[in-house]
């Protein structure tokens, strides 16, 4: 009798959100800022269509709080690349990230206009860790 499980159906393709809470995001070094309620916010809204990770730093601490938001594997076949989001420190941003990851995220659907103000690129070491 063999004791290999069933293999599992295959889930659908889904966005990585991955939220820092390192040394400077999501601490006290970001004044004003609801850290815990952004992140159960991604959670809650994102968590059936999303994986929703925190990680401890990205390294980029002068953008603080930083979003990073990758394609599924159908938003990268389509072109979509990793999109760095930096100074994520209001709802609305929070809410139009939601909302343009709802909508297919990176290479499905194109992110509202306003989230052009929070991108930024890092460098290629801090790049290469996350995206890999």
């Amino acid at each position: 009798m063999s004791r290999r499980k069933a293999p599992a159906a295959q889930a659908a393709p889904r966005c990585t959100v991955t939220v820092c809470r390192g040394c400077c995001c999501g601490t006290a070094k970001v004044p004003g800022v609801d850290h815990a309620a952004q992140l159960a916010s991604f959670k809650a809204e994102l968590g059936a269509v999303a994986q929703v990770r925190a990680v401890n730093c990205l390294d980029t601490c002068e953008q603080a709080n930083v979003i990073v938001v990758q394609p599924s594997s159908t938003g990268r076949a389509a072109g979509g690349r990793p999109v760095w989001l930096g100074l994520v420190n209001d709802p609305d941003a929070t809410a139009d990230i939601a909302t343009w990851v709802r909508n297919g995220g990176p290479g499905l659907a194109e992110p509202p206009d306003t989230l052009d103000l929070y991108e930024f690129s890092p460098s290629r070491r801090v790049r290469r860790a996350v995206e890999d």
